[in-house]
């Protein structure tokens, strides 16, 4: 008899993420630097990103309250990060989820993001949201949907949520 694999299970086979673990001190300059890395990929937004170079910060704030969690490769590299912030109302926000360029489209960021949901859920989240701009179509794939707009320091962006 032949046993499906789940999909989770799968993905993280096909994922060149061998962990994910809580973001340490240590991991601050090397995480500013990934953020920056990756959030350059995005040619509409580098000149606004490149002019106000302190959103990079992101990340060291997230490792100081805690907040940070990092995707490691069999190979101890950081592939990418995640930060979520508690809100009111059984629902927390996905405040960060970056991954390095050279491995996106290789499930890293799905893995950092079935990270997102066990914890949200363990927690007792109903609901994620994430204000999220080109990269809206990665969180459509995996259940996002759209619930408005929200503000950002760039403009506006798409608000979007997921029901646990």
């Amino acid at each position: 008899l032949v046993r499906e694999v789940p999909a989770a299970v799968a993905a993280a086979i096909a994922s060149p993420v061998w962990s994910v673990r809580d973001g340490t001190p240590a991991d601050g300059a090397m995480l500013a630097a990934l953020h920056r890395r990756s959030s350059l990929v995005w040619a509409e937004h580098r000149a606004d990103l490149l002019a106000h170079p302190e959103v990079f910060a992101q990340a060291t704030e997230a490792l100081a309250e805690g907040r940070a969690r990092v995707a490691v490769g069999r190979d101890g590299v950081v592939l990418g990060f995640s930060s979520v912030l508690a809100v009111a109302a059984g629902a927390c926000e996905l405040d960060a989820l970056f991954v390095e360029p050279d491995t996106m489209a290789q499930r890293v960021g799905r893995v950092l993001l079935l990270d997102v949901v066990h914890r949200a859920r363990a927690a007792g989240a109903i609901r994620i949201t994430v204000v999220a701009g080109p990269a809206a179509g990665f969180y459509e794939r995996y259940g996002f949907r759209d619930v408005g707009a929200a503000e950002t320091q760039f403009g506006r962006a798409r608000q979007l949520e997921l029901r646990l």
